[in-house]
């Protein structure tokens, strides 16, 4: 068998890696299939009183983990409803838009110190996210997070962003004065600062309890919390900072176990 020339190998491998440069795998594709597989798993955080006008009041993201039965949001997102009129109920918001269904929850823990809240709801389980090791989070590296901001305004559809970590800084609770240094400021200011996660990305309203994941695995970090922005919740609309905050996942790990 006669041997074949050298010049036909190269023609082969140029058309080989020609082949591989015209279609490149992109990283927006992988993100766009993360996207599709973590959307189920991100829920509307809402209130239900039927005699209300309208009855069903949107709050906040959260996200589902565990056992499938359990939501991570942020404490503030549902602490003006714990002590609401006895008609008033907390609950989730499984779908998007006009089909969102809303489900029956109930507080399970509450870590006010980092801004936590985990809620149990009812009925079939739904896909959960898994949680990552937040010590190996680095700055400079790429996370997305999705959740519903602005949804009063815009319904209740998932909104993805990217980010990159920024900073790893201590949190600090800002206040403008001294009258506006509550109970819950002095508390913080008593004990040692932790650390959260700075991102270069704009948080609107509606976006606390987003769970922080790696674009190329879904795999969650943080939680997105508004509470370290300054300004009142117009001024974050008209006039982002462009600078959000993340609760490192590691808070997140510990109340999970009180679910069991």
């Amino acid at each position: 068998m006669k041997a074949l020339p050298y010049t036909f190998f190269f023609a082969l491998l140029s058309c080989l890696v020609l082949a591989w440069v015209s279609t490149p795998c992109r990283a927006d594709d992988t993100l766009a299939q993360v996207v599709t597989r973590v959307k189920p798993s991100i829920v509307g955080v809402a209130s239900l009183e039927k005699t209300r006008t309208p009855p069903m009041r949107f709050v906040g993201t959260g996200f589902v983990a565990g056992d499938g039965l359990s939501v991570l949001t942020c404490a503030h997102v549902i602490e003006n409803m714990l002590d609401a009129n006895p008609g008033e109920v907390i609950g989730i918001l499984t779908g998007q838009g006009q089909t969102a269904q809303f489900r029956h929850a109930k507080v399970q823990a509450l870590d006010a110190e980092h801004d936590l809240a985990l809620l149990r709801f009812t009925g079939a389980p739904l896909p959960a996210l898994t949680l990552g090791d937040a010590a190996t989070v680095r700055e400079g590296q790429a996370m997305a997070f999705t959740g519903f901001p602005l949804a009063t305004l815009l319904g209740l559809y998932h909104v993805t962003h990217r980010a990159i970590i920024s900073s790893l800084t201590p949190v600090v609770i800002p206040s403008e004065n001294a009258q506006r240094l509550d109970l819950r400021r002095l508390a913080q200011l008593k004990k040692a600062p932790y650390i959260v996660f700075q991102l270069d990305a704009t948080a609107y309203p509606g976006s606390s309890g987003s769970p922080l994941y790696d674009p190329e695995t879904g795999i969650v970090y943080g939680i997105v919390n508004m509470v370290y922005l300054k300004g009142l919740k117009e001024a974050a609309i008209s006039a982002p900072s462009g600078i959000s905050y993340a609760i490192p996942g590691s808070h997140m790990q510990s109340i999970l176990l009180k679910e069991k």
